[in-house]
């Protein structure tokens, strides 16, 4: 993935901050994401979901709302109207830059504004709604003791997540006056609802509400234990990869050709955290999936180890080597497992092998084979299984050969 500063212009015309996070393995659609309350785009949550959203392929411009993070203008002088405008011209940005929005995304009274701002960008496809309050109104509790002061005063300061920020009446007004249900009703996109049962800012009631407001097509996944602003990554990876699966069904995603000379196209790896070990295994625009070590190790054992990978390639060609040959021959084979497990062996302990000093790879391989065979078809599949593609690889010389990629200005500050 690479990260590409950006600045449009928000509705009140101060530059607004953004980033837009690309994919390796090619622009196969655009998500815009709306941030949290007095939030911003580098918020971890954001950036976790936008991250693992582009190892699948799908780009995610996360921009700071007018008077937050790096962007200009007065947070003071804006409310949750103007950030539906704030949006909408973010998505006329990415529009003009050739990336129409096909997708809106956003976290709590983000959440909120994406559902009032659909209907203004009509090439947005589908709408996910994360931890969002279904009466933007909602985000006055934040604030009730202060209520009365902003009321008499027309302003004041108001401490949030340790920082202050001057609330005004004009806000309070704007939150009370706007009405998501009417056009919740009127989406006319497909829609995903995460909420967390335990959200202890913004109720799981919510959630319901807006479901019960939408029409179909519309989803809800639960984000179990979460907190609202999903600060654990486990919780932040696990929603960008519902929202992956879930959009890939309403987007109209087109497979890109595959590069010259790689039929089955490039296997592409990118770490998720430099911390750990976790790394992205993307193949192609729908295939999708994780490598880690065990904790043990140093991981965090949420995907399969690089020597299981390669277990994985030998036993899943060995089926298949197998399920082609029975089928052609028309035998009774009903099932096939294919069990591998691999080690480390002194040469000297391995029958048949070349070399005699040192220690060796050894992969071992158990086959079960059901249905009504008889004794020659068991032991002609057998011999079908060494001649699988990927056994026959590892068995023979092997050139690997590697290159450098040239360097990457790393993405500049804003």
């Amino acid at each position: 993935m690479r990260t590409e500063k950006l600045t449009f212009t928000g509705h009140a015309g101060d530059t607004l901050a953004a980033r837009l996070d690309i994919p390796d393995v090619g622009h196969l659609a655009t998500a815009l994401f709306a941030h949290c309350f007095t939030c911003g785009k580098d918020i971890a949550a954001a950036r976790r979901i936008s991250g693992r959203l582009a190892a699948m392929g799908i780009a995610v411009l996360r921009f700071d709302f007018t008077g937050l993070g790096h962007s200009g203008g007065e947070f003071a002088n804006t409310h949750f109207t103007s950030n539906v405008e704030d949006l909408v011209l973010a998505a006329q940005h990415l529009g003009k830059l050739g990336h129409p929005v096909d997708l809106l995304i956003g976290h709590s009274l983000g959440g909120a504004a994406v559902l009032k701002a659909a209907g203004q960008i009509p090439s947005a496809r589908a709408v996910v709604t994360i931890g969002a309050p279904a009466d933007p109104g909602h985000v006055a509790h934040n604030f009730s003791g202060k209520l009365e002061q902003i009321q008499a005063r027309g302003a004041a300061k108001v401490d949030l997540a340790g920082r202050p920020f001057t609330i005004t009446r004009d806000f309070l007004e704007d939150i009370s006056s706007a009405r998501l249900k009417p056009a919740i009703a009127d989406l006319k996109k497909a829609l995903l609802v995460l909420h967390a049962p335990t959200d202890q800012t913004v109720g799981i009631d919510n959630a319901a509400e807006i479901f019960m407001a939408a029409k179909h097509p519309k989803s809800f996944v639960t984000l179990d234990d979460a907190d609202h602003l999903l600060t654990r990554a486990k919780d932040a990876e696990y929603a960008a990869e519902v929202i992956s699966a879930w959009c890939r069904r309403y987007l109209d995603i087109a497979k890109p050709a595959a590069p010259v000379g790689a039929p089955e196209g490039i296997v592409r790896v990118s770490e998720v955290d430099a911390d750990g070990f976790l790394q992205d295994v993307v193949a192609g625009p729908r295939h999708y999936t994780r490598a880690d070590e065990p904790k043990a190790y140093g991981g965090t054992d949420a995907g399969m180890t690089p020597y299981q990978f390669l277990s994985a390639g030998l036993g899943a060609c060995t089926s298949m080597t197998i399920r082609m040959y029975a089928r052609r021959k028309g035998w009774p084979l009903e099932h096939v497992a294919v069990e591998v497990t691999h080690d480390k062996v002194h040469a000297a302990d391995c029958d048949g092998c070349t070399s005699q000093s040192g220690k060796i790879d050894k992969l071992t391989r158990r086959i079960t084979l059901d249905g009504a065979l008889d004794e020659a078809q068991r032991t002609r599949l057998m011999e079908i299984a060494n001649k699988c593609p990927v056994h026959r690889t590892l068995e023979s010389k092997v050139v690997v050969e590697t290159s450098l990629a040239p360097a990457t200005a790393p993405a500049e500050a804003v």
